[in-house]
């Protein structure tokens, strides 16, 4: 069975459908550009040699995936071609959908990364990111997320600098109907998150979510301030921050990648949440992330209601990215 229909069949349950959904309605914009610039190219080419390479480089890099990773890509394409001897430009579609699957997910073709939540005690979640990506919008989805999946949050208003970020993180708090500990504007964010944690540990509650200032324009002080808050959490819990997430916002496309590198140098960023996906034709710097940082995207964002936040699952992506094509030739 070909790798298109093998993901066709793979979204054919009720619940894998939703997902799917989800990812084909949410990537509809990269769908647009990336499938419709693939299927003319496609129709230019009558056999695959080195100017339909070409071609194919700058609609992989115009859809943002990124120069080095597009360069790994056209290799494994260019083998995998020779290999299977392929003449015909139509199969090279077949091959581009499973070779995005692999760079994303390397040889185990059903991860999912999740959250690492610790069983029977406080697991604490770090979120961090420059003001502007959606980190406050973004921990109030997760916060209903974890709700719904019957785990008691707490939420620690830590970006205290930006104006209006505390009583935003309140209207997410009363939203999802979750606790949020706060101090007054301009106080000390390492003293929020430790009052988080106290709060945390004294109602039991399962994960403790904190907002995190994104002054990037004051790089030094914003890292030294992070270092500060790690340390807080560490000392009161040996091993926390269990995640450190750091929200990009998809729009942003390469800026996107610089920030990630920034924050990666500061903090042990252990996953990325990325933003607003549904609102960029650049949807491919979920590869470039993932191939050049090492990084796992572990939520992508594809909406705007408080349910649009969504695990990132690698098939689905392509799933979505080249669902066009599906009900075109996959029948």
């Amino acid at each position: 069975m070909s790798f298109l229909k093998k993901l066709k069949e793979k979204f054919k349950s009720e619940e894998s459908e939703q997902v799917s959904d989800k990812y084909k309605d949410g990537l509809s914009k990269t769908r647009n550009s990336f499938s419709g610039k693939i299927n003319d190219l496609v129709a230019r080419y009558r056999k695959v040699d080195e100017d339909f390479f070409e071609d194919l480089e700058e609609i992989l890099i115009s859809a943002d995936v990124g120069v080095s990773t597009v360069m790994d890509l056209i290799d494994e394409l260019k083998m995998e071609v020779k290999r299977q001897n392929i003449k015909d430009t139509a199969q090279v579609k077949e091959v581009i959908s499973e070779k995005l699957v692999e760079i994303y997910q390397g040889e185990d073709d059903d991860v999912v990364e999740g959250l690492n939540i610790q069983e029977n005690q406080l697991s604490v979640i770090l979120f961090v990111g420059v003001n502007g990506v959606g980190k406050t919008t973004t921990i109030g989805k997760m916060a209903n997320k974890l709700k719904e999946e019957g785990k008691s949050v707490v939420l620690a208003a830590g970006d205290t600098f930006r104006a209006g970020a505390i009583e935003q993180l309140e209207v997410w708090g009363q939203r999802a109907d979750v606790e949020v500990i706060k101090h007054s504007e301009g106080s000390d964010p390492a003293a929020v998150i430790y009052d988080g944690i106290q709060a945390a540990k004294s109602r039991k509650a399962d994960v403790l979510l904190c907002d995190t200032a994104g002054r990037l324009q004051n790089k030094v002080n914003l890292m030294n301030e992070l270092t500060k808050v790690k340390r807080t959490i560490e000392k009161e819990i040996p091993g926390a921050p269990h995640e450190v997430l750091l929200v990009l916002d998809a729009t942003t496309g390469q800026n996107a990648m610089s920030q990630a590198k920034t924050f990666s140098q500061a903090t042990d960023v252990s996953g990325i949440v990325l933003t607003k996906l549904d609102g960029t034709a650049k949807g491919g710097i979920v590869l470039a992330i993932r191939n050049e940082l090492q990084i796992p995207v572990k939520f992508v964002g594809l909406g705007e209601k408080i349910t649009d936040l969504q695990p990132f699952d690698a098939n689905a992506f392509v799933y979505g990215l080249f669902a066009d094509m599906l009900e075109d030739d996959v029948q």
